[in-house]
Formats: C-alpha cells, structure tokens, sequence
C-alpha cells in the first residue's frame, strides 16, 4: 500500500486486462504455432545457450544449458532432444520433470536479438543409443530429455536492445564482482576458503565439463 492507504497490487485477470487494454495484434498474433516450422528451426539450431524452467512440488527451477550450437537436436517439427550434461548433481530440473512434465525453454544466440521460446512436455530418456549419440570427447550424458513441442515463438529484439546484451561496451569486468570462493565462504561462513576454492575452479572445470 502507498502512503493514502491504497493497494496498487493487481490481483484479477480483469483488472490485468483492463491495464493492458490494447489486445495483441498482428505478428504477435501468428508468430505463435504448435510445431518448429523451418524457420524456427534454425534459430534453435544456431543457439548454443538456452534457459530451461520446470515445475515440481516443491516448486519452480530455472536453469542454463550450454553446448556447441546445435547441442538441441531438432527431430521432427514436434520433437526436441536435450542432452544432460553433467552438473551438480542436484538435479532439480529432472526431479521436477518426473513429476511434472511440462517445460519451457528459451534460447538464446550470440550477437542476435531475437530470442525462441518453446513450450511443451518432458521425458527423460536413458536410452544407451540415445545418450551415446550425444557422446562428446568420450563423454556420454546420463540422460537426454524428450521434449514434445505444444507452443513455439519468437521473441523480438526490444529486451536485447535494452540490455544491450551483445554490445561490447556493455561487457562487465569480471574482477568487478564477487569470485565463486567469495560467495561460498561468506555463505559457509568462512569454512569454505576462497583464494582455494578460486585457484582450483579452472581445473575443476576443465575435468567435469563433460
């Protein structure tokens, strides 16, 4: 509530739409389809990044995949194949996923400003021909998710341009900002030490990319 005592907060789809009286019109309305056109295809085959956001009980993930462009295998118009690289070990997507199937991805490619979403359902496969295809460096995922496509679409440019995502200037000086060992040592309250955790972190990396 603001100071005269009104809350401003929207809490119906009335009052959302009534906000937002102008309806969606013309490419945000057909953009969208049920399938990966040949168009959209390519998008997805030239992103090397994307974010993948899940729902479970105990609630929503969100999380980045990473791999040579392509690493999101387009099989038909209606499926996709996401290998699971290794991680943490938490597992918090996969353990959404078996409970929930639905997902959302997210793609991203360096130096452009459209961005592609997919909506859909999730399985998570083991299968040894499946994993083994995904192979990288001798390396095999342990699982690789099967993802029927419900909803497609492009994102325009507007958030990139904002963010000035891709422009040089705008790149951030990495020394400018907390180091993986400063954040766990404050977090584990100085039990973690940083300048160790820091000087270690490249080889860590370089053995469990894959």
């Amino acid at each position: 509530m603001d100071e005269d005592g009104q809350d401003h907060t929207i809490t119906t789809t009335a009052q959302l739409e009534a906000l937002y009286s102008d309806a969606p019109y013309g490419a945000a309305v057909f953009k969208e389809t049920d399938r990966i056109t040949t168009q959209y295809r390519r998008l997805i085959e030239a992103a090397p990044f994307c974010v993948l956001a899940t729902n479970g009980p105990e609630g929503l993930d969100c999380s980045p995949r990473g791999d040579p462009p392509g690493f999101v295998r387009v099989v038909d118009e209606h499926t996709l194949l996401i290998p699971d690289r290794r991680g943490n070990n938490r597992i918090d997507s996969l353990r959404n996923l078996v409970r929930d199937p639905r997902i959302s991805l997210l793609f991203l490619i360096p130096g452009v400003g459209e961005t592609m979403r997919v909506n859909g359902r999730a399985k998570i496969s083991t299968d040894p021909q499946l994993t083994e295809s995904f192979a990288i460096d001798g390396k095999v995922p342990k699982s690789v998710l099967v993802v029927t496509v419900e909803r497609a679409y492009f994102q325009c440019t507007k958030a990139i341009i904002r963010a000035k995502l891709w422009d040089q200037a705008s790149k951030v000086d990495r020394k400018s900002l907390p180091t993986p060992g400063a954040i766990l040592a404050e977090l584990t309250d100085g039990k973690t030490s940083s300048a160790e955790y820091d000087r270690l972190a490249p080889d860590r990396i370089k053995q469990s990319i894959y």
